[in-house]
């Protein structure tokens, strides 16, 4: 073949071979688009530059609201609500300033006499004592202890007595005759006055009472003993 005619023919055979890549090339681009890929664009030389498709985000389940607490409100009835019953308050204890301290007659044993120390209600309401008074001899009101305060004897239990206006109760005041020891064990005295503060009270009363006693301690410590107070004028 001559040069000539091979010159000829190239041009053909040069158009032909771009005709085959361009056809190539759109298929590539048609298959790259089914393949997902798109938004395709020309470039500034002319060739296709391709940008991935755009991902969705998908967010996670998120668990539903919670539904709002109720507070329930106050139980209704279609009954009325009663008021409490009001609480009656019961007589207050004893002042030594509303009470009269009184002696009343003995009552004798062997070796002990026995006197109910009486406390009368001298106000206009009522008043309650409970429990034991305390009780000494002494040698006048406000004076000297004469040998040793009375004993409690828990022969009954303590009690709350009510006084009326005008109304009596008593304690049993036991005292132990001194004589019943000997002069140099006991070292006897006499005594003129009792005095007595009512259960509760912080203020003395006194009374006259004239007894001997021991100035030593004997017995269960004392020549005296004294009862709970109890109602009534006297008794046990």
């Amino acid at each position: 073949m001559s040069v000539a005619r091979s010159l000829s023919t190239r041009p053909a055979t040069t158009a032909r071979t771009v005709a085959v890549l361009a056809a190539g090339g759109l298929a590539a681009t048609a298959l790259l688009a089914a393949c997902g890929f798109g938004g395709g664009r020309a470039g500034a030389s002319g060739g296709l530059q391709y940008s991935p498709s755009p991902i969705a985000h998908v967010h996670p389940r998120s668990s539903p609201p919670a539904a709002p607490a109720v507070t329930p409100g106050p139980a209704t009835s279609s009954e009325p609500t009663a008021p409490p019953a009001p609480v009656a308050a019961g007589p207050a204890p004893c002042a030594a300033s509303q009470l009269q301290l009184t002696i009343g007659p003995e009552n004798g044993t062997a070796g002990s006499l026995y006197y109910p120390v009486q406390f009368t209600n001298t106000s206009a309401v009522s008043c309650t004592l409970y429990g034991y008074p305390g009780v000494a001899l002494v040698t006048a009101p406000g004076g000297s202890i004469v040998g040793a305060a009375a004993v409690r004897d828990p022969t009954f239990r303590p009690t709350l007595v009510t006084i009326a206006p005008g109304g009596v109760a008593h304690a049993p005041l036991q005292v132990v005759l001194a004589a019943n020891y000997p002069p140099p064990l006991c070292d006897p005295a006499t005594a003129g006055w009792l005095q007595v503060y009512p259960p509760g009270s912080y203020t003395a009363l006194f009374v006259p009472f004239t007894a001997q006693t021991c100035t030593k301690p004997v017995g269960d410590g004392s020549t005296l003993g004294i009862y709970v107070v109890l109602p009534g004028a006297t008794g046990p």
